[in-house]
Order: structure tokens, then C-alpha cells, then sequence
């Protein structure tokens, strides 16, 4: 453990490793307490290499030999510290084996090789392979990988890694062994191994090409069956992926591994996927809609990675955008095409504007593309994924489809088994094009949210509207001067009556002057249309005129905005106390937009969403969470009262059966689950009766939760009590859909029901899952009560992430993110949001959390 803050890793120290590793062979003895790992590396000194030493990394290793071309080495050979193995004087070409032993069941930190419901499994993005064997644990070292296995055949019958599987012959002892061969060379953050008895879940796909693809989804026992929708979602990604980006796959074999204590949602490995098992299991009985939803982007994420990440990877870990952001944009997309596109974008925005923006206001923004940092392990961050995302959709909407995939393919082409650079991917689009993305790239290297002012003046004489536009960017750490970026701009003149002149501008300076021809009356300026670029947008419109821009609006996504930005300014209104109640002439208008979208349904729900605390939080400096969240809950029964009787037709319908998860039902159901939502606050006086006959009606698990987060948002009555007990004691032998108990209950209560669950007896401290639907939802979902100005919010969390640290330092170091926005709170929170920080900066913290607390505490 360490409390000072880590060595920060800077962008312009790279450089390149002084060998090439031609070939890996691992050897693993599986045992829970003692596995033996042997490492035979082929070496040689790349030209230029100098006489350097061979360093690799290891980390909590037990070195028990070391021989290098045969002979075997002495302490006085090398230098071996808690870090790396350091051999001095080394040839230009050599081989090394070292034979190590770990442990397997101590491993809580779940990086490296550990134990996963009595099941080995690793975890080595991004610096966990080090924790299995002596090597330069580094992205742009790609070797050939040949592994062997050996375990206990009644506890491990089923032995998988990265590539194709020879036969399994018999070891002897009861154990058996098998050899995976991977043809293509990866980083060592790409190996995977899993080992374990588990359920199968097997299928093929046929490529483009004819050839087949034998796949399997490795589960816990008796879950093959909830392992269907995974499978599905599979092979729908490698026709997406063949049909979009000509992409076929590369492999005889495809595996995915499912297992429940998991830092993350997904791994990538070559050829064996390794998933979070919330993220793979699902049923109509246990799963919401939502959950079908993530699984299908999830598995379409790791699936595409396949090239986005693994064929063509990043030379260092300041390029992790290169991977990430990509392959982000290329989940959306395709869930964008198996679902509604103007829905999937909405929701996109909503995942962006909660937790990227908020990253860029505070004081942990950063760039996409960092030029230093403290721990790898928090660079995984919104603005590194989302944000990343939207500037390769800025490209392919400057350029054009045609152009994109263009460039794709040459990068494809160009760099596969190679380490790159974001300015190797540019330089593709550079050839194809023709353009110069020097001022783009701006986008990789400058934090913060820019914002653009519109301002509008009409010539009714010449019939013409002239339009100025500004650009700015806020100081974030470390970056007080911004340049202008290159921001593209979707406009439209609306007539009002369904017309539209829509056109594209590129605005890359500080200011920019356009003019528009219109006939007859003034039109309507509609910007930023399908949320064209990451930005905040500021008009100086009235009330009235963003009413009538929402009526006349022909963009889905900006329809929904332009509702956005009318609650946001009521609840602003009524949270300082300008306003006594909600404006009835607003909540009619949304009111009427939720009905006439009701051939959308799942259009209509997104109308009903009002903007959540957090991001309310960007729009006030200081921020009140309390007075927020109680004007926000005023709002929503005004509105509640407005859709009553639409409400309450609804419901009275049936829901959607036999059950399907397509996006067709599922906009019914999301409908169906908002209107419990507004039901629950409404006020009315039989609600908790109402929604207690709901919870015990519900056909499928989205309304069924929607119905249990309602009557928990009421307080403690006995229609809550009843549905809670019910919820546990029929649930409560499956891990996952406990997960969604506790978190319903800690993204409603207060601090002493945070510490009321961590006392529970499922409370598992060890389990990512569990520690984040408590911790993690309270603090990030439940604003109200995190941010208490008596600081007794953050002093729950606070306790848990020093437990949490002790084990699990990325989990830790995860939750403490929860802190970004305290400078921004009102003086009683941000005083004890303050204290807070400096009790953890002065606690035992892992250079994780250490990092992120400094950064927090600037």
C-alpha cells in the first residue's frame, strides 16, 4: 500500500521496447493455492536495441528458477524487486524460462489469475498479466502465444485460452492436460484462461467466406438456458460485423466465459471472451429489458473488438481511446441498427451528458487521449469510452459514410498485427481523403465540454436569417487556454408545418457568421440536430419559443431535447424558489407530446424522463442536491396528474405476451414502466396500493422492478415492506437479481440504509457486483442523500471504499469517482464532501485510489 501520489506516466517518455518476444510457451499446473507457472519466452534484441537490459515486469510472483538458454541462474544473475525482474547482460537472441507459483485463491484484487466461484479465471487488462508471470506487460509487445494447461479433471473438465484447443490427453494423477495454439500474435493483456466445471450453451456461425465457427457460452450450472439471448446477440455482431465493416472472423473457435465476480463488464481476449455474468445471463422471468439491451451492446462490444482492439491494438495505453472509443461507436451503431436508431442516439446522449460532462466539469476531466497519467486502471473512464465514441461520429459525419469506410478498410489493411497511434488511424482517413485532421485530432489532446452560443437575427425584407456562432471551452486541470476545435453542426430552418431546410456546417474557429434564404414567415432555427457533436448548446430563447421549436421540431433527438432543456430550466426555477409550482401551461405541453408519441412508445417514455440530479448539477454552481431532488419530484407528480388518465388506460392493458426481448415490446414495456414510475409520484393517497397490485400483477421482471422502485421511492409503508420481502425471499438464491434489490434500495434511501444493506448477510465485500449496487448506485444515483449536507452520506461510502480498497484497490478507486463534482455543491456538503477527501488522502490507499483522490482534492 502507498499514500503519496503515484509517478505520473507521461505521453512523451515513450519508448519502444529494445527486444522483440518472437514466441510465448505457458505452462500452468493449476491449483487454487499453488499454481505453477512456467514461461519460456524466445528473445532477441531488436536492431538499435543498444545494450540494454532486459526488464520484465511481476508483481506479487514467487520466483522459484530462472535459466536462460539452459542454464540455470543465479541471485547474482539478476535484480529482483516487488515490480520487475531486471537481467543485465543478456545476448541478442536467447531464450528464457522462469517458473513462478501464485495463488490463485488469494487473489482479490481480481487482476491476474484468480478464483471465480471455485473456477480459475484471469483478468489482465490492463497490467494484470503481470501478476501471472515475469514479461513486459505492455500493449505494444504482440507475441505468438502456445499454452498448455493441466488441472484436476473432476474440478476442471473444462480448460479453455485464447486460439484453437488440441485434444485433451490424460496426465496422470487424475489430472488431464491440453495445449492452445494462438495464431496471431497480442499483447499479453489479451491472454485469457478459464478453468472450471461449467454449463454449455454451443452453436456455429457461418462466415461470409462458408467457413464454421463452432461457439459456446460457458456458464454456472443450471444457467445454459439464460445464456440464449448472449448467443443470439453473438451472432447477430459477426453479420453485423461482415455486413458494416466487411470484417470476418479470424478463428475456428469462439468461447465466451461467464463469471460472477468481475471488475469490469466485459474482457475482449482473443477468441475467449471473459464477461461479467450480469452481462450474459437473462430470462424473461429475471431480466429486464434493459439488461436484454446491455447484453446484446455488450456482446457486440467484445465481439468487435475482435479487430478494433485486438487485430490492430495500441502501441501504448494513452492510445486505449483508439480501441475503446472506437469500438463504442461501433456497439452503438449496431444497436442502433437492431433496435430504433433515434431512440438508441437519445440514449447515448443521456449515458454521455450523465457521466462524461459531469467528468469534464470537475476536477478529474481529462483529454481523450491523456498526455499523462497516475494508474492506468483509471483511465477507463466516460471520457475516454463515450466521449471517444463521439469524436469517430464527428469524423464519419465530416467526411462522409463512403469516405469512413474508406478509411476504415485502408486501416484494416494497413495495420493489421500491429501496435498504433491515434495518428496511424488519422493518417488512413488523411490518404483517402485527401483533408488535413491536424486541428480534429484538437479533440484527442483538449479536455472539456466546448459550448457554443447561437444567435439569430431575420431580415423579413430579404427573407433571410442570419446566424452567429461562437465557440468556447472552459479551463479544466492543467489546461487553462483552449484552442478552437472543429465542431460539426447539423442545422435546419423549420416552417412549422413539417418542412424542413436542413444543411451541415463545420464550425472550427472562434466565431462564424452564416446566412439562410427563407420563404414567407420567419422560420424556426433548429441546432445540433441529432446531437451532431459533444456540446453544450446556449440560445437565449424564451419559454414560449422553445415551446414552439419542440412542436415544429422534425428531429427525434432534438424533440426530446428541446423537452430536456424546458424541465431542466422548471426545476431549476423551483428548486431556487423563483417559482412556487410547476408552470401548468409547461407540464400540458409535455403532457401532449407524451401522447401524440404514443405510436413510439419507447419515444414516448424517454419524453417522460426528467433530467436527474447529477445532471442538474451543470447547469447551478453551487449546487443544492436536496432542493433539486425535491423540485424534481414536484414536477414529476405535476406531470403524474397531467397523464393520469392516459396513465391509468395503459396499464389497463396487458402487457405484451408470449414475452419477447425485441425492441418492439420493449418500447411497450418501457412505456408501461415509466407510467408506474409517475405513478409512484403522484402523490395519491392509494398509490402504494395501486402499485403493490402492480408489483404482484407483473408478467416480466421490467414492470416488476419498476413497480418495487416506485413503492421504495414512497418511504417506508407496508405496500413497500410486503413487496421488498416478497422480492428477497423469491429471489434471493440468484445473485444477480439480488444485485437489483439492493440497488433499488440504495438508489432511494438515506445513509443508514446503505449501512443497513452492507450488513446484510449477502453483503459481499469481495464481489464487484454487490459492493457497487450498494456504494456505487447510492453514490451515484441517489444524490440527495450522497450529497447530505451532514456528510453522513459520504461517510458511508466512505467506510466501504476503505474496506473495499484493502481488497479490490480498481474497485475502490471506482466508487471514489463519486467525489468528482464536490466542488461544485453548496457550502455545507462541499465542506464535508472536502473533509471527506483529506481523511482518505491521509488513510493506507492504493496508488488507484490515492491517484483519484489527489486529482479530486486538485
Amino acid at each position: 500500500m502507498r499514500t503519496e501520489t503515484p509517478v505520473a506516466v507521461k505521453l512523451a517518455d515513450y519508448s519502444p521496447y529494445p527486444f522483440e518476444i518472437e514466441q510465448v510457451d505457458l505452462a500452468f499446473d493449476l491449483d487454487p493455492d499453488a499454481t505453477k507457472v512456467s514461461a519460456t519466452l524466445k528473445i532477441s534484441r531488436k536492431p538499435g536495441g543498444g545494450t540494454a537490459a532486459l526488464v520484465l515486469d511481476g508483481e506479487a510472483l514467487d520466483l522459484k528458477s530462472i535459466h536462460l538458454d539452459g542454464r540455470l541462474l543465479g541471485p547474482e544473475d539478476y535484480a529482483l524487486t516487488e515490480k520487475a525482474l531486471t537481467l543485465p547482460d543478456v545476448p541478442d537472441a536467447f531464450e528464457l524460462k522462469t517458473i513462478v507459483e501464485i495463488s490463485p485463491a488469494k487473489n482479490t484484487a481480481l487482476s491476474g489469475l484468480y478464483i471465480s466461484g471455485g473456477r480459475f479465471c484471469t483478468q489482465c487488462e490492463s497490467v494484470g498479466f503481470r501478476r501471472i508471470t515475469f514479461y513486459p506487460d505492455r500493449p505494444d509487445v504482440m507475441s505468438r502465444f502456445f499454452v498448455t494447461l493441466t488441472a484436476d479433471k473432476a474440478a476442471c473438465p473444462i480448460m479453455l485460452s485464447n486460439g484453437t484447443p488440441g485434444d485433451v490427453q490424460d496426465a496422470g494423477n487424475g489430472r488431464h492436460t491440453i495445449t492452445w495454439d494462438d495464431p496471431h500474435k497480442k499483447p499479453s493483456y489479451l491472454f485469457a484462461l478459464c478453468a472450471g466445471d461449467y454449463d454449455v450453451y454451443r452453436d456455429t456461425f457461418t462466415t461470409m467466406s462458408g467457413r464454421e465457427i463452432a461457439l459456446a457460452v460457458h456458464v454456472d450450472k443450471g444457467d445454459a438456458p439464460r445464456a440464449a439471448w448472449a448467443m443470439d446477440s453473438l451472432k447477430r455482431s459477426m453479420k453485423w460485423d461482415e455486413d458494416t465493416y466487411g470484417r470476418e472472423y479470424d478463428l475456428g473457435v469462439f468461447n465466451i466465459v461467464a463469471v460472477r465476480d468481475f471488475n469490469f463488464g466485459a474482457m475482449e481476449n482473443k477468441g475467449l471472451n471473459v464477461f461479467n455474468s450480469a452481462y450474459v445471463l437473462a430470462d424473461e422471468d429475471s431480466a429486464t429489458d434493459a439488461d436484454f439491451e446491455a447484453i446484446e451492446s455488450i456482446v457486440g462490444h467484445e465481439y468487435f473488438h475482435n479487430w478494433t482492439g485486438n487485430r490492430i491494438t495500441c502501441r501504448d495505453w494513452f492510445q486505449l481511446c483508439l480501441k475503446e472509443g472506437l469500438t463504442v461507436f461501433r456497439d452503438q451503431n449496431f444497436s442502433a441498427d437492431m433496435r430504433s436508431r433515434p431512440v438508441q442516439r437519445i440514449k447515448d446522449v443521456i449515458r454521455l451528458r450523465g457521466r462524461q460532462f459531469a467528468e469534464d466539469a470537475g476536477p478529474l476531466a481529462h483529454p481523450v487521449r491523456p498526455d499523462t497519467y497516475g494508474s492506468i486502471d483509471n483511465l477507463y473512464t466516460a471520457t475516454v469510452y463515450e466521449k471517444g465514441a463521439e469524436v469517430i461520429g464527428m469524423l464519419r459525419r465530416i467526411i462522409g459514410p463512403e469516405a469512413y469506410r474508406k478509411g476504415m478498410d485502408l486501416y484494416f489493411e494497413r495495420h493489421d498485427g500491429q501496435a498504433v497511434t491515434i495518428e496511424d488511424f488519422y493518417a488512413c482517413f488523411a490518404d483517402v481523403t485527401g483533408r488535413d485532421f491536424t486541428q480534429f485530432r484538437r479533440w484527442y489532446s483538449q479536455a472539456g465540454t466546448p459550448q457554443v452560443t447561437v444567435a439569430e437575427s431575420w431580415n423579413a425584407d430579404a427573407g433571410e436569417l442570419t446566424i452567429q456562432l461562437s465557440q468556447s471551452t472552459p479551463p479544466t486541470p492543467g489546461q487553462k487556454d483552449k484552442l478552437p476545435v472543429p465542431i460539426p453542426l447539423e442545422l435546419a430552418l423549420l416552417d412549422g408545418t413539417g418542412g424542413t431546410d436542413a444543411w451541415t456546417v463545420v464550425l472550427d474557429q472562434p466565431e462564424m457568421t452564416l446566412t439562410r434564404k427563407a420563404t414567407g414567415a420567419r422560420p424556426l432555427l433548429s441546432v445540433n440536430r441529432d446531437f451532431s457533436a459533444p456540446i453544450r448548446v446556449e440560445r437565449d430563447l424564451t419559454r414560449d419559443q422553445r415551446i414552439a421549436l419542440v412542436v415544429a421540431e422534425t428531429d427525434p433527438f432534438n424533440q426530446w431535447d428541446g423537452v430536456q432543456t424546458l424541465v431542466t430550466e422548471e426545476i431549476l426555477k423551483l428548486s431556487e424558489g423563483s417559482q412556487a409550482q410547476p408552470d401548468d401551461q409547461l407540464v400540458d405541453a409535455v403532457a401532449s407530446a407524451v401522447r401524440k408519441a404514443a405510436g413510439d412508445p419507447a419515444f414516448a417514455a424517454l419524453l417522460t424522463r426528467l433530467p436527474e440530479v447529477g445532471e442538474l448539477f451543470l447547469e447551478r454552481s453551487p449546487a443544492e442536491p436536496v432542493a433539486l431532488h425535491s423540485a424534481r419530484k414536484r414536477l414529476q407528480a405535476a406531470l403524474s396528474r397531467a397523464l393520469s388518465d392516459t396513465i391509468t388506460t395503459t396499464l389497463a392493458a396487458p402487457s405484451p405476451t408470449p414475452y419477447e426481448p425485441s425492441a418492439e415490446q420493449a418500447g411497450i414495456r418501457a412505456l408501461r414502466a415509466a407510467f408506474i414510475t409517475l405513478l409512484g409520484a403522484s402523490g395519491a393517497p392509494d398509490a402504494g396500493d395501486t402499485l403493490l397490485a402492480l408489483y404482484n400483477a407483473a408478467p416480466n421482471m421490467t414492470e416488476r422492478l419498476a413497480a418495487m422502485r416506485a413503492l421504495t421511492a414512497l418511504g417506508t409503508c407496508q405496500a413497500r415492506d410486503t413487496a421488498l420481502a416478497d422480492f428477497e425471499q423469491r429471489w434471493k438464491h440468484n445473485a444477480i437479481v439480488m444485485d437489483k434489490w439492493f440497488a433499488v434500495q440504495a438508489g432511494q434511501g438515506t445513509a443508514a440504509t446503505v449501512a443497513e444493506l452492507a450488513a446484510h448477510p449477502d453483503f459481499d465485500l469481495k464481489n464487484p457486483n454487490r459492493v457497487r449496487s450498494v456504494a456505487g448506485v447510492f453514490a451515484s444515483a441517489n444524490l440527495a442523500a450522497f450529497h447530505a449536507p451532514d456528510g453522513s452520506g459520504y461517510k458511508a461510502v466512505e467506510d466501504i471504499i476503505l474496506k473495499a480498497d484493502a481488497a479490490n484497490p480498481a474497485l475502490a478507486a471506482r466508487l471514489l469517482t463519486a467525489f468528482e463534482q464536490w466542488r461544485r455543491l453548496e457550502p455545507k456538503a462541499r465542506a464535508a464532501a472536502e473533509a471527506t477527501l483529506k481523511r482518505l488522502q491521509n488513510a493506507k490507499l492504493s496508488e488507484n485510489s490515492a491517484d483519484i483522490v489527489s486529482r479530486a482534492l486538485g
